[in-house]
């Protein structure tokens, strides 16, 4: 029986979150590269569907779209402009954790998820699909707030945590077998 030393890594990176792209665009345009290269990328990418161009707006809709079915998930409840409260939508979430479910049932080459949150880091949201994801084995890419990334250290026993560049990202991948189409997804 290997020692905790010697058990392999888990095949998952967390991107820190930190402002410094777009983190919804960086995760949906490597989820399209890599299928277009042939590889099954399964999961979530948050989209805000009536966002305004170099307007950003926090009163905007979230919709989690499914990167296999293009299925979309509205996760915002309308809460208004200069209200406090989080406009996460638990039944939302709840209904786009299907797509997680069946990406585990499909064993895709990598899984997507828009982001390892608040929700996550208290053992709600999309944490019970993640655990069962990370579980199986199943290489799993995800953002993080640096105020998350603690729990996500926690809740994964220590997975990688950098900063949202491409090229950490092709490095990762190549680190997990994935390497080829990450090479020509870069190109």
């Amino acid at each position: 029986m290997p020692t905790p030393a010697e058990e392999p890594a888990l095949p998952a990176l967390a991107l820190l979150h930190d402002r410094s792209c777009d983190m919804d665009a960086l995760l949906l345009d490597l989820a399209r590269e890599l299928q277009s290269r042939g590889l099954r990328v399964r999961g979530l990418c948050m989209t805000y569907p009536d966002a305004k161009e170099g307007q950003p707006d926090c009163a905007c809709s979230m919709v989690l779209l499914d990167l296999a079915t293009g299925d979309t998930y509205l996760v915002s409840q309308p809460m208004g402009r200069d209200s406090k409260a989080c406009r996460g939508d638990p039944q939302g979430f709840a209904r786009a954790s299907q797509v997680l479910r069946r990406a585990l049932q499909e064993q895709p080459d990598l899984v997507i998820c828009n982001r390892f949150g608040e929700m996550e880091a208290d053992g709600r949201g999309f944490s019970a699909e993640l655990l069962d994801l990370l579980a199986e084995g199943i290489p799993l890419l995800t953002a993080v707030n640096p105020r998350y990334q603690e729990a996500w250290q926690r809740f994964t026993g220590g997975a990688a945590v950098q900063p949202p560049r491409r090229e950490g990202i092709d490095d990762w991948l190549a680190s997990i077998g994935l390497g080829a189409a990450a090479s020509t997804a870069a190109g």
